[in-house]
């Protein structure tokens, strides 16, 4: 059961592409959170990527109390992640688990890749901001699922760019789009996905 913080379905949904993952079969190689090598897992990069999006999304002063977030986002109040099944990428779930585990999240699993439509459908029972994280290649079809969108979101996620949050908030019965450039992590950039 996936913890929420009450309200009516969702006015913020945040997409985020799982972090750095192995090109290849040399290094750098995907490891599990034990250190074990495995291909369906992040690098090292995509470890530190996971662990800066606690600062991105879940901000804390030194007392460990919530401080104001960067504009554009929201802290989530729920999150989604692609279940990888027996034999699909590790990555989605493990990009989102320092975030969830820092915000007192489990994680909903219910939808793999080529769910997206009943994920989407999910979204209605959601409370609070959302948080999806997916692997890119099926990005597209949850915002597809999604209905109009102004402005029209990229058709495509370049292989290369995990540094972008894809925000969408609720615009009577569509969505409004943007995009907010991590900036957590040397090389990310603040160039838009176009």
């Amino acid at each position: 059961m996936v913890r929420s913080t009450g309200g009516t379905s969702p006015d913020t949904v945040m997409i985020i592409r799982h972090a750095e993952k192995p090109e290849g079969s040399g290094p750098p190689y995907g490891i599990t959170d034990d250190g074990e090598q495995d291909e369906k897992s992040l690098i090292v990069r995509g470890w530190t990527r996971a662990g800066a999006l606690v600062e991105l999304f879940d901000p804390r002063d030194e007392d460990a109390e919530p401080v104001a977030i960067r504009a554009g986002i929201a802290r989530p109040a729920t999150i989604f992640a692609a279940d990888p099944g027996k034999h699909g990428s590790k990555r989605p779930l493990e990009t989102v688990t320092p975030l969830a585990q820092a915000l007192g999240l489990q994680v909903d699993q219910r939808f793999g890749k080529g769910q997206e439509a009943e994920l989407v459908a999910a979204l209605a029972a959601a409370h609070g901001p959302v948080l999806i994280g997916w692997e890119h290649e099926n990005i597209e079809a949850i915002i597809d699922a999604m209905g109009t969108i102004t402005p029209a979101p990229p058709k495509t996620w370049p292989g290369d760019r995990f540094d972008v949050v894809y925000v969408f908030h609720r615009d009577g019965a569509g969505w409004s789009f943007t995009q907010v450039p991590q900036m957590m992590l040397a090389g990310d950039t603040t160039t838009p996905i176009s």
